[in-house]
């Protein structure tokens, strides 16, 4: 640990190199840092405070964001979190996320990562890792969002399907009982989220299909960190069921389409 900082859960990627001093958490910056944080303070300009405030970059390459107080879920996902109302509220979050991010102009000059972007791209940043353990809760509702580092231009549909994949979740249901409560109903689920980020019917239409073309994104992140030697995430693909899992899951959702399909449109 770094003298006079406490240790901040960190993602896969930053696991053991995120602390907390006093208000302020220190992270390992991104590559397209100088992009994202003009745009997480404009997002402040135009209404959302459920995001960190950049504060600056240090001359050893981290980035210095403002705290914010709350609870994250780290796996395997308590049930607190993954109740009904929990999960609108994380849909609701994400509305108020692109309802400001809409009237922020984009960088596009940057190269923003293109690990999870959508490939259709966009004009709008999207999160891209809306998982559990980036989003902050309190009193049993989605607060605020933090982590940015896979942000990218994209599609709203894009970025709400990759948050279902995390939090519906999009998984059969071996693959889910490693990380989530028993007996979560994913149609039912899918429809809660799509009410309270309120989806049009054409969003609802495409949706599916979408969340089919997201978890082949992730998949091939996953297949060049795994070909990169990644420790990390060759321990997670071993403990996770292999490639095995992806393929089963793939089958799975799409066996399941019109199932979700339906339930998005009743």
């Amino acid at each position: 640990m770094q003298a006079g900082g406490d240790a901040l859960a960190g993602s896969m990627a930053n696991a053991g190199a995120v602390f907390r001093r006093g208000e302020l958490v220190e992270r390992p910056a991104p590559p397209h840092a100088g992009a994202l944080h003009p745009y997480l303070l404009s997002l402040r300009e135009h209404g959302f405070h459920a995001a960190p405030v950049p504060v600056g970059l240090t001359v050893d390459g981290r980035e210095q964001l403002t705290f914010i107080p709350g609870d994250v879920a780290l796996p395997p996902f308590p049930d607190r979190v993954m109740t009904m109302a929990a999960l609108r509220s994380v849909g609701s979050l994400l509305r108020r996320l692109h309802e400001a991010g809409a009237a922020v102009a984009i960088d596009t000059c940057a190269e923003w990562p293109r690990d999870l972007a959508d490939p259709a791209g966009g004009t709008m940043l999207c999160h891209n890792d809306v998982c559990p353990e980036n989003v902050v809760f309190r009193d049993g509702r989605a607060a605020a969002l933090i982590d940015f580092d896979m942000a990218a231009p994209g599609r709203p549909l894009w970025d709400v399907a990759m948050t279902a994949r995390y939090w519906v979740p999009m998984l059969d249901p071996a693959s889910a009982a490693a990380l989530y409560p028993a007996g979560l109903d994913a149609p039912a689920r899918l429809r809660v989220l799509a009410d309270g980020y309120g989806l049009s019917a054409q969003e609802r239409a495409e949706l599916p299909r979408v969340i089919e073309q997201a978890t082949e994104v992730c998949r091939a992140f996953v297949t060049h960190r795994v070909t990169e030697g990644d420790p990390v995430y060759l321990q997670a693909l071993a403990e996770r069921g292999g490639w095995e899992r992806w393929d089963r899951v793939q089958t799975w959702l799409a066996d399941r389409r019109e199932t979700f399909t339906a339930a998005l449109r009743n």
